[in-house]
């Protein structure tokens, strides 16, 4: 297991598209998952220990930001053939087991998560009203281990910011977690 952080944030890079298989039968694109304030795409997958750690936190957060008009989506970019945990049922039943309130796509063919240039899991890209990037950082102190209950809700504060302002904090921690792994040519 590589573990690596994700780049800084490009303010203002604009949200790109996609057309992807959801865990609930639907085919999900860009425009279905925005928010009226504002959209978190996450990178995750089923066996990382880093997403793992902070599943709890992860749904509970969504949640929190759905209220404030932020959507989410997550999507699943891992090949599934090297790493079965990673399969398309086994999404089924995390998402089901969670109780994720926001759709979890599989990014079979890679080609999304390259054109966002995620690195890890988990990864998030939080953007605005507009689908202009304004976070890139991570959900919290935790890595492969929970952090305690009363860190600092990064990610969270961060896309609160946003919804309220547009614009998310100067400064931000990257996230940390297992590199994707990319099929092999």
């Amino acid at each position: 297991m590589v573990s690596l952080e994700t780049p800084v944030c490009e303010f203002g890079l604009p949200a790109i598209d996609f057309s992807l298989p959801g865990t609930d039968g639907k085919i999900w694109t860009l425009d279905d998952c925005r928010g009226e304030n504002g959209l978190l795409i996450m990178f995750i997958c089923n066996h990382c220990p880093y997403v793992k750690a902070i599943m709890d936190r992860l749904v509970r957060d969504t949640n929190e930001l759905k209220l404030m008009g932020i959507h989410s989506v997550a999507i699943m970019a891992n090949d599934a053939d090297d790493y079965p945990e990673d399969s398309f049922d086994n999404m089924k039943l995390v998402a089901q087991q969670q109780s994720f309130s926001f759709p979890y796509l599989y990014d079979e063919t890679q080609q999304i998560a390259q054109a966002y240039g995620a690195v890890c899991t988990p990864d998030f890209f939080g953007y605005n009203k507009d689908l202009q990037l304004q976070y890139r950082g991570r959900l919290d102190a935790s890595k492969k281990q929970a952090a305690a209950t009363d860190v600092d809700r990064d990610l969270f504060e961060a896309m609160k910011q946003v919804a309220e302002t547009g614009h998310g904090p100067e400064n931000q921690i990257p996230s940390m977690g297992c590199s994707i792994k990319w099929r092999t040519a």
